[in-house]
């Protein structure tokens, strides 16, 4: 009775453990397969398919129309040369004339593929006439000879050649337009559904602030001169302009060529002494710099500046006297002159 009694109590607790397992598979494959079909539906995977479609169809378009016109070279030359003996120079004058109108043709076309895929119209018609004029040109002396014999067989022969390469020429355009429709069609779906939805990665905008920190120059910023005294530029005022200080008065060193942190901060001291604040998108254009290194130099003159309005007033004192110093020396030595 005991043993009968021990295997019936441990028999329930085995199959709620299958139970719960298998729903936890089940639970697993859901929430994989809801994560497929959101990628699926996304807007740069749809895209990544297309332009990968885009390749194939590129790959075999140009295939054909390069076979197509291989094939009817050789029509085009008998045509040419009119029973001109081989060898001779009419006879390899007429190898050139298929390959003009081919190269002509293909240059129309390699330039419809661009314009196809950005969804770029010929507001001119010069596309399509120069296309036709080449097609009609090709299909003509490729069927001349059979169209004077009343050859039928001949006439299918060199038709389809010509025909069908006017064919993928002007489908091809056309299947670029719209699996250019497809990507967009997808975005703007995507977008009606999910309006805040972002990307599955964010654009690339590299970190600067190691680099900044560590003193060294990034690769699209030329390099600036070491300069401890950071404020010193932005110390300026009109009395200076015209007035040389005497000797031993805030003797700094000067490196002789402004930088571009220093035109950034006269663009500041500017902009804050008439009542508003540049961003740091302003500073970086001033100082024609990356926009991290403008944000970074308005974060620390925005603090600077709400501590410095005693210093500001020390410097103003401190230019006045020597204007007013160099105004009487002037008039001294004008006294002396007279």
């Amino acid at each position: 009775m005991t043993t009968t009694t021990s295997t019936g109590l441990v028999a329930p607790s085995n199959s709620k453990s299958e139970k719960a397992t298998g729903v936890a598979k089940l639970r697993t494959q859901a929430a994989e397969a809801s994560q497929v079909r959101a990628l699926s539906t996304h807007p740069d995977v749809i895209a990544l398919r297309v332009e990968s479609i885009r390749t194939q169809v590129d790959v075999l378009m140009w295939v054909g129309i390069v076979l197509g016109l291989a094939f009817t070279m050789v029509n085009v030359q008998a045509f040419a040369a009119a029973g001109a003996a081989t060898g001779s120079l009419p006879w390899i004058a007429a190898w050139l004339l298929d390959p003009m109108v081919s190269l002509v043709l293909i240059a129309v076309l390699r330039a419809e593929q661009i314009t196809a895929r950005y969804q770029v119209s010929d507001a001119t018609g010069w596309l399509s006439r120069t296309k036709l004029f080449a097609f009609a040109a090709t299909y003509a002396m490729n069927t001349w000879h059979s169209f004077t014999t009343l050859d039928v067989a001949g006439i299918v022969l060199h038709s389809v050649p010509p025909l069908l390469v006017f064919c993928a020429a002007e489908t091809a355009p056309v299947l670029r337009d719209r699996l250019t429709e497809a990507v967009l069609r997808a975005e703007r779906t995507a977008a009606e559904a999910n309006p805040t939805a972002t990307p599955l990665t964010g654009p690339a905008e590299p970190d600067l602030a190691p680099v900044l920190e560590s003193g060294q120059p990034s690769a699209d910023q030329a390099p600036e001169p070491a300069d401890t005294t950071l404020t010193a530029p932005a110390r300026k005022r009109p009395a200076r302009k015209a007035t040389a200080r005497p000797a031993g008065k805030r003797g700094g060193k000067t490196t002789g060529k402004t930088t571009g942190k220093d035109k950034a901060r006269a663009h500041w001291d500017a902009e804050t002494a008439a009542g508003r604040e540049p961003t740091g998108g302003e500073l970086a254009r001033v100082a024609e710099v990356d926009p991290s290194l403008g944000r970074r130099w308005a974060r620390d003159w925005k603090t600077e500046t709400a501590d410095t309005t005693t210093p500001d007033q020390a410097v103003a004192t401190d230019i006045t006297p020597a204007a007013i110093t160099n105004t009487r020396s002037t008039d001294e030595i004008e006294g002396e002159a007279a």
